[in-house]
């Protein structure tokens, strides 16, 4: 079996980047949508507290915590069921805007899995590398 190949530290990055602008994103959809651009209710609603489970994940994010990026990919499915479900049932503007969060929900998904993937790949290749180095070197034999 061959060792992987070290992923590009550029692809790493660009899916970290992904993930923390289209959480970004969500935060400021939800808050736009339920407080100006479509409220529930004239003059925004409550439902605008929806955005603030978003902003944990954020901090995670910016920390590059693996731990984030795999709850996170679990926990969006909860708004992209809404933005499917309010897609199919609201009326123009707001219906625009849950297929904008459905489509900001699957590049978060998207982006966590591939960015948890590309390192856990990385550090495979690295431990095989790091094993193989091992594996060249010679013995210390003290002259006698």
């Amino acid at each position: 079996m061959t060792a992987p190949l070290p992923v590009s530290d550029h692809a790493i990055a660009a899916t970290r980047w992904a993930a923390t602008g289209s959480v970004m994103a969500l935060i400021v959809l939800c808050l736009a949508w339920e407080l100006v651009l479509a409220p529930v209710r004239p003059g925004g609603s409550w439902i605008a507290l929806k955005a603030l489970p978003l902003c944990i994940p954020l901090a995670g994010l910016l920390k590059n915590r693996m731990y984030t990026y795999r709850w996170v990919s679990l926990v969006i499915w909860l708004y992209f069921t809404e933005g499917v479900e309010r897609g199919w049932g609201d009326k123009p503007p707001s219906q625009w805007l849950a297929w904008a969060e459905v489509l900001l929900c699957l590049v978060l998904f998207t982006a966590c899995t591939l960015h948890v993937r590309l390192r856990q790949r990385n550090a495979k290749a690295m431990a095989a590398a790091k094993e193989s180095q091992e594996g060249q070197e010679a013995p210390f034999s003290p002259a006698a």
